[in-house]
C-alpha cells in the first residue's frame, strides 16, 4: 500500500506569490540562512562550462580547503544534501565486500550502517549508549577484531546532540590499514575539524547548519589515499570515451550520478560532463565558506562556544535538565529534557503558532522526551537565544511547569557576559 498523499485544500494555492511566513529556525537545521548567502544565490546564472563559472568553481575549492583546514586537492562541493555525500564516498571509495566499520552513537550513525550495507559493505557495528561517546580503546578494539578497509562516524549526531572527539582517530585508523570517513553534517563550523591534522580521508557536510546556508550542496574533502581508491574505479561513459580509453582496475560504481570519480573528472581541468551543476547552489556554498573564513575560524568556533554556554545556563536555570554528557556536548545543539507532565509536541507547536520559532524534537527513544535547541550559523547570536528562552519561559508556564519567570533570559544573558568578559 502506498503512502497517504493529502491533497491541497485549495489548489489554487498554488499560483499565489511565493511568500513565506517569517520564522526563527531554533532548531537542528536547518536554520535562518544569512541574508548575504540569499542574495548571492539571486545572482544570474552562467553556463556550467562558462570561464567564469569554472574559476568560481576553483575559488570555491580554496575556500572549502581553508575551512576544513587542509591541503586535500579533492575538496570540493557536490550537488545534493549532506547524505547524498555520505553515500556517494561511501559507495565510491568501498567495493561491494569490504569491510566498514561504523562507530554509531545515535540516529545518524544508524544511517551510515544502512547506507553502508546498501553498498554491499560487509558491516560492523561498533554502539555507544545514546547521550555518550566513544573513546579511542573502545575503537581501536574493535579495529583489531575486525580489519575494517573503512571507518565511517559522526563528528556530531544531532539526534542525540553529543560530539565525537576525533583528535587521533585518523591516526589511529591508518595504523590498522583503515581509511576514516567522518559525516560532519551537524558540527562543521560549530567545533574545529582541522582534517589535515587529524588526518581524516573524506569528511562530507551541509550547508543548513552552523555555514548558514540552505540544503542541497554539501561540501567534502579528500585525502590522497581515499582519492586514488576512488579513481581507480573511473569509467567514463560512452559517447565521452577518448581514443585508447581503458577503465579503471577497480569495480566500476555502482550509481552513475553517485559516481564520485566521475564527478572529480567533471570537476578536473578536463571538464568531463557528468552533470549540469547546480549553478544557485554553488553561488551559495561559495558565499557560504567566503563568510565563515572571512569571520575567522577560531572566531566563528569561540560564536559558537558562547551561545552554547548562554543556551545551558538559560535552560538549567528554568529548572529544566540538559541531555547527556555534557562532557561531550555539540557546541551549537543543546538537548533540553522534557519535563515531567508536560507534552513536548503542544510547547512546539505553541512556539511556532505564538512566537513564529521552530525548535526540534528528537528521534527513536528520545521522540517526545527531549527538544533540540539549536544556537548556529546566522543564528548563533544572543538576541536569537534570549527572544527563544524568553518564549520558551512564556510557554512553559502556561504548561505548568515551576520556575522562576525571567530566570532563564537573565542566566543566558548573565554567562554571555561572563564569558564575553574572560575572552
Amino acid at each position: 500500500m502506498l503512502p497517504p498523499l493529502t491533497p491541497l485544500p485549495d489548489p489554487a494555492s498554488a499560483f499565489d506569490e511565493l511568500d513565506p511566513p517569517p520564522r526563527l529556525l531554533m532548531g537542528p537545521g536547518p536554520i535562518n540562512a544569512d541574508p548575504r548567502v540569499l542574495r548571492a544565490m539571486s545572482s544570474q546564472l552562467l553556463g556550467q562550462f562558462d570561464p567564469q563559472f569554472r574559476r568560481l568553481m576553483r575559488e570555491t575549492m580554496a575556500l572549502y580547503r581553508a575551512f576544513f583546514e587542509t591541503r586535500n586537492d579533492w575538496t570540493l562541493v557536490l550537488d545534493g544534501t549532506a547524505r547524498a555525500a555520505i553515500e556517494m564516498v561511501m559507495l565510491s571509495a568501498v567495493e561491494p565486500g569490504q569491510k566498514v566499520l561504523v562507530c554509531s552513537f545515535g540516529r545518524f550513525g544508524q544511517l551510515l550502517s544502512e547506507i553502508a550495507e546498501r553498498c554491499g559493505a560487509r558491516l560492523e557495528v561498533l554502539q555507544a549508549p545514546w547521550g555518550t561517546v566513544f573513546d579511542l580503546a573502545q575503537i581501536e578494539a574493535a579495529l583489531r577484531r575486525s580489519s575494517p578497509r573503512l571507518v565511517a562516524i559522526c563528528q556530531g549526531d544531532t539526534s542525540t546532540t553529543m560530539l565525537q572527539p576525533l583528535d587521533g582517530l585518523g591516526a589511529l585508523c591508518h595504523r590498522y590499514g583503515a581509511l576514516l570517513q567522518v559525516d560532519a553534517t551537524a558540527s562543521c563550523g560549530g567545533t574545529p575539524l582541522p582534517v589535515d591534522a587529524w588526518q581524516v580521508d573524506a569528511v562530507t557536510a551541509g550547508l543548513q547548519k552552523c555555514l548558514a546556508g540552505p540544503s542541497g550542496a554539501a561540501p567534502i574533502s579528500l585525502s590522497d589515499a581515499i582519492a586514488r581508491d576512488i579513481y581507480a574505479r573511473r569509467h567514463i561513459e560512452a559517447g565521452l570515451q577518448p581514443a585508447g580509453y581503458a577503465p579503471g582496475k577497480g569495480v566500476r560504481i555502482a550509481s552513475n550520478y553517485m559516481d564520485l570519480a566521475m564527478v572529480m573528472d567533471y570537476w578536473s581541468d578536463a571538464g568531463l560532463n557528468h552533470h549540469t551543476e547546480a549553478t544557485t547552489m554553488l553561488y551559495g556554498a561559495r558565499e557560504c565558506a567566503r563568510i565563515f573564513v572571512k569571520e575567522g575560524l577560531p572566531r566563528a568556533y569561540a560564536r559558537h562556544a558562547l551561545t552554547s554556554r548562554a543556551v545551558v545556563a538559560g535552560v538549567q536555570a528554568m529548572k529544566l535538565q540538559v541531555y547527556g554528557d555534557l562532557a561531550h556536548k555539540m557546541p551549537n545543539v543543546t538537548g533540553v529534557c522534557v519535563p515531567q507532565g508536560v507534552s513536548a509536541d503542544k510547547v512546539r507547536a505553541a512556539l511556532l503558532s505564538d512566537f513564529a520559532i521552530e525548535i526540534g524534537t528528537s528521534f527513536g527513544p528520545l521522540h517526545g522526551k527531549v527538544w533540540r535547541i539549536g544556537a548556529m550559523g546566522y543564528n548563533a547570536r544572543l538576541d536569537c537565544v534570549l527572544q527563544t528562552l524568553s518564549a520558551l519561559e512564556t510557554v512553559l508556564a502556561a504548561e505548568g511547569h515551576r520556575f522562576t519567570r525571567g530566570a532563564g533570559v537573565d542566566a543566558a544573558r548573565q554567562a554571555w557576559r561572563e564569558a564575553q568578559a574572560v575572552a
